[in-house]
């Protein structure tokens, strides 16, 4: 692959709600064991998005449903529904607002309990239109309870949409959490400690190019983490812009990775030590011959290395024309729409899966449809590759036209017992959304005692189409 690299980013400014795997190779600055157990009771949780939910009347004001993950995994009564009209969360819920634009946790506090962090890229701040905002609510023994908006560099913008994204880590290798929050055109970087009034210890504006979707592992090795930049179509590349930034010179770098790619996840596949990025690129969004993407849409596996992903060894691209893949490529699949890593089966290698949300089951178009592909000492493999839909054994419903089962997907161990399972968004279920949950044995993903839970089951309205399940939290 080849790389381009170039100095990167000035820092241009200094600066109670209700009670509501096998990670990247990176270096984790909290203290909770998990960065997803918002109640530490030793289970990793989910959080899952509905940006689109009416709350309170106002459209797209925007929603985030947890489900705290148990010894029997997922249900419908053990969540909370959280909105900005909830006690204790910061702000109101307005119309367009897209509270849940960005998720990621982590323990901010370092407090023993993850805490959740909510993008609004749509909030209205002050006289600034769609400047956007970062909600933190903080994790207890109850769940979460209480939260801040986290205080901003003070330089703000009409049209920032800050909080498009976020993700967490340790970016800098000195041991304290740190955010990231992309904006259009910028990024905030928000440096720990966290207080609980949403202020950090060090935060900063960087000037960078838009960052649609963001994804965190220590991809050289060298015990702190790279982030990973996907900044979404553009003229000059259809593909999408991939970059990654690094601190490993003592400030904040840029290399620009000619590749191509929308979704992103981080995870060592080949258990060598180096982080290993997976780039989603669907096939929804025009332009795919022009830009060289396999007709319905494709992933490429970029191999971590002291020197930066995709330096010392081939990247792989692989779609469903790729022999051993299930399915076959079809024109508007969306084939990498999304993506996530964790391990299945124990052995150490991190294993991907792949959401097709758009691709047709039957006669049924949209219906969706997940891969999961496994890691190994050579690298991604399609050797006993499997694919699930609704139509597939045990699964609940049935594929039906614009469910999008795949809309998002997210390997964790929910339940404990030391291997990943699989919970899928399907945001267009019953035009509302739902989460799909297949549990992970020592053989794999299963079908056999999955669950679906929809919008209207977990609590949100079914007003307006909230899309549940259009994304899932980032975990650090």
């Amino acid at each position: 692959m080849r790389l381009r690299t170039t100095a990167a980013l000035a820092a241009l400014v200094a600066a109670g709600l209700t009670p509501l795997t096998l990670p990247s190779a990176h270096a984790s600055a909290a203290t909770a064991k998990y960065g997803d157990d918002f109640n530490g009771d030793g289970y990793r949780d989910l959080a899952t998005a509905a940006p689109d939910a009416t709350v309170g009347g106002e459209f797209a004001a925007g929603a985030v449903v947890v489900t705290y993950g148990s010894s029997s995994g997922l249900s419908a009564t053990n969540r909370t529904v959280i909105s900005q009209n909830s006690a204790s969360v910061p702000g109101a819920a307005e119309e367009g607002d897209s509270f849940g634009s960005g998720l990621a946790s982590t323990d901010l506090d370092g407090d023993g309990y993850a805490d959740l962090l909510i993008g609004s890229e749509y909030e209205d701040v002050g006289s600034y239109q769609d400047a956007g905002s970062v909600t933190v609510l903080w994790g207890s023994a109850s769940g979460l309870q209480g939260g801040a908006t986290l205080a901003p560099p003070t330089t703000r913008f009409d049209k920032d949409r800050a909080g498009m994204a976020v993700a967490t880590g340790d970016f800098d290798g000195d041991g304290l959490v740190e955010v990231m929050a992309s904006g259009n055109g910028d990024m905030w970087h928000m440096e720990g400690p966290f207080a609980r009034s949403g202020t950090a210890g060090h935060t900063e504006y960087l000037s960078s190019g838009t960052a649609r979707n963001l994804a965190v592992g220590d991809i050289t090795g060298n015990g702190s983490d790279e982030l990973v930049e996907l900044g979404g179509m553009a003229e000059d590349d259809l593909g999408g812009y991939v970059t990654v930034m690094s601190w490993d010179s003592g400030k904040p770098v840029e290399t620009e990775v000619v590749a191509d790619g929308l979704t992103g996840a981080v995870g060592d596949i080949d258990a060598d030590g180096y982080a290993d990025v997976v780039l989603g690129r669907g096939d929804k969004h025009g332009g795919e011959a022009e830009a060289g993407i396999a007709q319905g849409g494709q992933i490429t596996v970029l191999y971590g290395s002291p020197s930066g992903p995709g330096t010392t060894r081939p990247a792989r691209t692989l779609s469903q024309a790729s022999s051993g893949v299930p399915g076959t490529a079809e024109t508007w699949d969306d084939f990498g729409d999304a993506v996530s890593m964790g391990d299945l089966n124990a052995d150490g290698y991190a294993d991907v899966a792949v959401g097709a949300p758009d691709e047709a089951i039957g006669d049924q178009s949209q219906a969706g449809a997940v891969t999961v592909l496994l890691g190994s000492d050579a690298g991604l493999t399609t050797t006993d590759a499997t694919s699930f839909t609704q139509d597939s054994s045990g699964v609940p419903g049935a594929a039906e036209n614009l469910d999008r089962f795949g809309s998002a997907v997210q390997l964790a161990d929910l339940n404990g017992n030391g291997v990943a399972d699989l919970s899928v968004g399907v945001d267009g279920e019953n035009e509302t959304g739902g989460i799909w949950y297949l549990r992970g044995t020592s053989t794999g993903i299963t079908g056999t005692n999955s669950i679906g839970l929809t919008a209207t089951s977990l609590g949100l309205t079914d007003a307006g189409s909230p899309a549940l399940g259009k994304d899932f939290s980032q975990s650090q």
